[in-house]
């Protein structure tokens, strides 16, 4: 290859780059002008203050009441069950991989629980309705068929191999020179890993954890199909809720007119959810940043 003809290959590859990254702008820019355009146009009938603190949500009834803060309630409900079981079991199957583990099992085990996010979700909603719930109901009798818990159990299990990945890989990248430094200090392993990796790891950790609780806001099968269509302003995980991903999917079935308020409604619940989870991935970029350990 000529000097010439490998600047052109050399040019040609920087623009299809430049395209490639200049194409993700636009879809996002196209994106978010999308949700905005419709979003505007409902706050024109709706006042946002009757959106965001509301707390009825029966906007496709004929007494239309346009309250989020039941969907919201919702949302969070099922996400905080999905991070109490995803968060203290992906941290220590991180830590035993990254420090107990042989390389071996390494080699075998992260692949293996990795396959779990390769799972579609509608398989872990209908897991978490046709099983989960008739196991839990077994020792919960009040529990409903359509509840939070068990979508909430099953999530958790779904956006593990998220929490348990990058964590482990935020371990494994803590210099081996601060685990022996504790071990000639007279640390057992156990000690070496909870007091000095794990904290040297922290950015990682956090910005892990932030990241699944924003997957699991987002997620929108499993609790369409295990959680219920019954917006409840409810802290109660036995109880049928609606999430706002779920409330989409119900507008998105086709029945509601294009233009109506009904239609509109989920733009707007669209966009609040944008929102949630774009300052959640700002958050895990500062911590990221922000605790970030340099090491020579």
């Amino acid at each position: 290859m000529t000097r010439q003809t490998q600047r052109w290959v050399e040019w040609l590859i920087e623009r299809a780059l430049l395209l490639c990254a200049a194409g993700s702008v636009l879809i996002t820019a196209g994106i978010i002008g999308a949700l905005a355009f419709e979003t505007v146009s409902f706050f024109r009938e709706v006042p946002i203050t009757e959106f965001l603190f509301g707390t009825v949500w029966t906007p496709l009834f004929y007494d239309a009441q346009f309250g989020v803060l039941p969907l919201v309630g919702g949302t969070i409900l099922v996400s905080v069950i999905a991070m109490a079981v995803a968060m203290p079991a992906g941290l220590l199957s991180a830590i035993y991989l990254s420090e107990y583990a042989p390389p071996r099992v390494r080699r075998v085990v992260k692949p293996v629980m990795e396959i779990l996010a390769g799972v579609p979700t509608i398989v872990f909603g209908y897991f978490a309705l046709l099983f989960v719930t008739p196991l839990l109901q077994r020792v919960l009798p009040d529990l409903a068929l359509f509840n939070a818990l068990s979508p909430g159990l099953v999530m958790g299990i779904m956006i593990l191999p998220l929490v348990s990945s990058l964590s482990e890989d935020a371990l494994h990248a803590v210099p081996t020179g601060l685990r022996e430094g504790a071990y000639a200090l007279g640390a057992t392993r156990m000690q070496a890993a909870l007091r000095v990796v794990v904290p040297a790891a922290f950015s990682g950790i956090s910005a892990s954890f932030i990241l699944a609780m924003s997957r699991a806001i987002g997620e929108t099968m499993i609790v369409a199909i295990a959680a219920g269509q019954q917006p409840r302003l409810t802290a109660n995980p036995l109880q049928p809720v609606e999430t706002m991903t779920a409330y989409i999917v119900q507008v998105s079935m086709g029945d509601m007119p294009t233009g109506s308020i009904g239609y509109r409604t989920i733009f707007a619940v669209g966009t609040l959810l944008f929102l949630m989870t774009f300052v959640l991935n700002l958050i895990s970029d500062w911590l990221r940043r922000r605790f970030r350990e340099q090491y020579a």
